[in-house]
């Protein structure tokens, strides 16, 4: 009787020893705006299926998320709540360039860092910004030339017009797209600047037109891009017109975005088994709704974290560790969005980025056209 009972006892504090509070992972991004909603939903996704098969180390995963607004100060105030958690161990996040730049000061810092994995910060200013900052899409350094190239290799231009957003992003695709596209033969006619208070593109689109333009780049986010087609609609002009990921959604615009090519490191009719099941997965989840790259890149980014803390443990310091080797020592992840291992600046390079186009409302490759 009293051997059983020794037992039970041993059993019991057992049970109570072991860790069975959440793993934490933050998430943060611009979730009160559209483009902040596929990646909400794609982490989400992540987190209920490695939960549905147990969780990390015996433990749920849960979602810390935090909304920046997509703006660098409030990114900051979110960043500085976020790595103020203990029970925090990695951050996915943060969407747009300027705001991962802004909040990866403060993650970077103080005595205990917090790993950052952005699914889509694609400003060429971001690489090796700091040892805790990662991200899982090609910088706009490989956007720029590949969309350079399409332009003449596909599309036979030879005089583009550029209208980039004055940030980060578009200054870094700016340059990319106008260094090769110069180096292919052809001319960089004109380049202008908008931001969020610019009322009109209209003066840039007829100097361009003047000037014998023949392709339009759009090196910007999705309000000033819509307002360029809009723009472009009235005037009558009928320029062949590219842009790069973060015009990802454009397709919602209607008929202005009919015919616009996008890069991107990521379409959601990617061919392999496992993007087919991921694809298949959140349409189930989100009524019908399909991916995008930022949606299919959180949804990688929870993977890849679970791994690390399911092998390297919980700690910040280890985690960040692991996910230096990804690639180098650790095993890639073999993920929705491709091939994902790190070089020395938390980059990765090998990721190729393709080309897209809207047709009839929706994002497609060129052989679904």
């Amino acid at each position: 009787m009293r051997r059983s009972a020794l037992v039970g006892a041993a059993l019991w504090l057992t049970a109570c020893s072991r860790p069975s509070s959440p793993i934490v992972i933050g998430l943060a991004g611009p979730f009160s705006d559209p483009g902040g909603t596929s990646m909400l939903r794609g982490a989400q996704l992540a987190v209920a299926q490695i939960n549905a098969q147990g969780g990390v180390r015996g433990r749920p995963l849960k979602l810390r998320i935090a909304d920046d607004s997509g703006s660098e100060d409030q990114a900051v105030r979110v960043a500085e709540q976020l790595y103020a958690d203990p029970a925090l161990v990695a951050v996915v996040g943060h969407l747009s360039s300027d705001a991962s730049r802004a909040a990866a000061e403060v993650y970077g810092s103080g005595p205990s860092p917090l790993v950052t994995i952005s699914p889509s910060a694609s400003s060429p200013e971001l690489s090796g910004l700091n040892p805790y900052f990662f991200r899982v899409c090609p910088s706009a350094s490989t956007h720029g030339p590949r969309l350079a190239r399409f332009a003449r290799e596909v599309l036979g231009a030879r005089r583009a017009g550029i209208i980039y957003t004055n940030n980060d992003y578009g200054r870094g695709l700016r340059r990319a797209f106008a260094g090769e596209f110069t180096r292919l033969g052809g001319v960089v006619v004109e380049a202008d600047p908008e931001v969020a208070a610019t009322p009109s593109l209209e003066p840039y689109l007829s100097r361009m037109r003047r000037a014998g333009v023949d392709v339009l780049m759009l090196a910007s986010e999705r309000p000033g891009a819509e307002l360029a087609l809009r723009e472009m609609s009235k005037l009558g002009i009928r320029w062949s017109v590219l842009g790069g990921d973060a015009l990802a959604g454009i397709e919602a615009a209607g008929a202005i975005a009919e015919g616009i090519h996008l890069s991107s490191a990521y379409l959601p009719g990617r061919r392999d088994s496992r993007n087919a099941t991921f694809v298949a997965d959140y349409a189930r989840a989100y009524r019908g709704q399909r991916p995008d790259h930022r949606g299919a890149g959180a949804y990688d980014v929870v993977l890849l974290l679970a791994r690390a803390v399911d092998e390297a443990g919980p700690e910040r310091r280890a985690i960040r560790d692991y996910l230096a080797q990804v690639g180098r020592g650790k095993a890639p992840l073999e993920g929705v969005t491709g091939t994902i291992e790190f070089d020395a600046n938390g980059d990765i390079p090998a990721k190729p980025v393709v080309i897209g186009v809207v047709r009839g409302g929706r994002f497609v490759s060129e052989r679904e056209r």
